[in-house]
């Protein structure tokens, strides 16, 4: 059977944006094996780590451990994950090597220059981009475009990716809608809404609530909202983050500073995310940095209006005074205003929403899928050597 290895830094990688692939190459005739860290590097706990080990194992896929380390400056652990690698490819003979992620990108297509294996890498958000660090252009830039070179596809899920990616010397550039949205399946999500609400602590109907979901980390950039509502000085405006991470007591700290505990709620981790978009009022997301943000486009298909950062991948989608508003990331008093706006414009707030609702179709997970597939099969008809 022809078999394609696929290569993340981390599990959750291939579990929160490559399982639909696996699936769509296994049902072209692929044996599909993943490289990645399943020990460490992600923030799922060790129960849902073996939990996605196992189903990826019942489900025929073969699993190979590698030591990948998401921190560029970790040569020794780059140069071990370089020589694992390249005995797992030693040993197999591949149609093709699909890599994924900054680091895992880098090893996976080193390492199918040496055993002559053709690659296709997808990046899901390049680190340098309009208004990013100058530090991004000179780390990630020189990297991207050299290996470009060693790269026979490359798949961007945004507008400013796919253009700059197109000026590397590379044979086929393509862009995709992420890795979709389930339109379908989040329109099919009914609440109890006053319910849900108070669950979370929201007696008042005419409270207004805030949504994040996210990793909580600098680059979500959560502490920028909760500045903004402590200037606000408005005890009916709720904000809820749902998402784990290692920059929690970070933000437990700002929101005990600002005196916010009644009104700012930590979540953790959520398995009914689409349940709590149907009780939220408006989809707040001001990241730094996005390869696209399908948190932001879920709530979009929710039906809630957004209010986002003006950067990168985002800017595919959100439209200042369309979908919702947009501000630099760091701009407190900007996202105050846009906060603002939604919790006393209801009409206006209602329209981006419904609006939205439509919007996000243009992201749903059966094109992502379709354009996907016709990838893979371009990419083997061609049989790169």
């Amino acid at each position: 059977m022809k078999q394609v290895l696929m290569v993340a830094s981390v599990i959750s990688m291939i579990e929160s944006f490559n399982r639909d692939n696996i699936r769509t190459l296994q049902d072209m005739g692929y044996e599909v094996h993943v490289a990645t860290n399943y020990k460490w590097g992600s923030m799922y706990s060790d129960e849902k780590l073996e939990r996605v080990k196992q189903s990826l194992e019942s489900e025929g896929v073969t699993l190979f451990q590698i030591d990948f380390h998401r921190d560029i400056k970790k040569m020794n652990n780059h140069i071990r994950a370089y020589q694992q690698l390249k005995r797992v490819m030693t040993l197999h003979t591949y149609t093709f090597i699909h890599c994924h992620s900054p680091i895992g990108g880098v090893v996976g297509r080193l390492v199918a220059r040496q055993t002559n294996t053709p690659c296709m890498y997808t990046a899901h958000g390049f680190h340098f981009f309009k208004g990013s660090p100058s530090l991004n252009w000179m780390l990630y830039y020189p990297v991207e475009r050299t290996l470009a070179r060693l790269t026979d596809t490359i798949v961007t899920i945004n507008e400013e990716d796919y253009s700059r990616a197109q000026t590397f010397k590379t044979s086929h550039t393509y862009r995709i809608p992420g890795i979709g949205v389930d339109t379908k399946r989040i329109e099919q999500v009914k609440i109890n809404r006053p319910q849900k609400r108070r669950s979370f602590g929201v007696e008042a109907e005419a409270d207004f609530v805030l949504l994040s979901v996210g990793e909580l980390n600098e680059n979500k950039n959560h502490e920028t909202i909760i500045r903004a509502i402590s200037s606000l000085h408005d005890p009916t405006i709720r904000y809820w983050i749902a998402g784990t991470g290692d920059g929690r007591e970070r933000l437990e700290q700002v929101i005990q500073e600002l005196g916010l505990e009644d009104r700012v709620r930590l979540l953790g981790f959520r398995d009914d995310v689409f349940e709590i978009m149907k009780a939220a009022d408006c989809f707040v997301f001001p990241s730094k940095r996005e390869g696209l943000g399908m948190a932001a486009l879920e709530a979009m298909a929710a039906g809630l209006p957004i209010i986002t950062s003006n950067i990168h991948g985002i800017n595919d989608y959100s439209v200042d005074g369309v979908t919702g508003f947009k501000c630099a990331p760091n701009d407190v008093e900007g996202f105050a205003r846009a906060i603002q706006t939604m919790r006393f414009d209801f009409d206006l707030s209602r329209q981006m929403g419904l609006r939205n609702t439509e919007s996000a179709k243009a992201y749903d997970i059966e094109r992502s899928h379709a354009e996907m597939k016709n990838i893979y099969d371009t990419f083997t008809e061609r049989r790169p050597s």
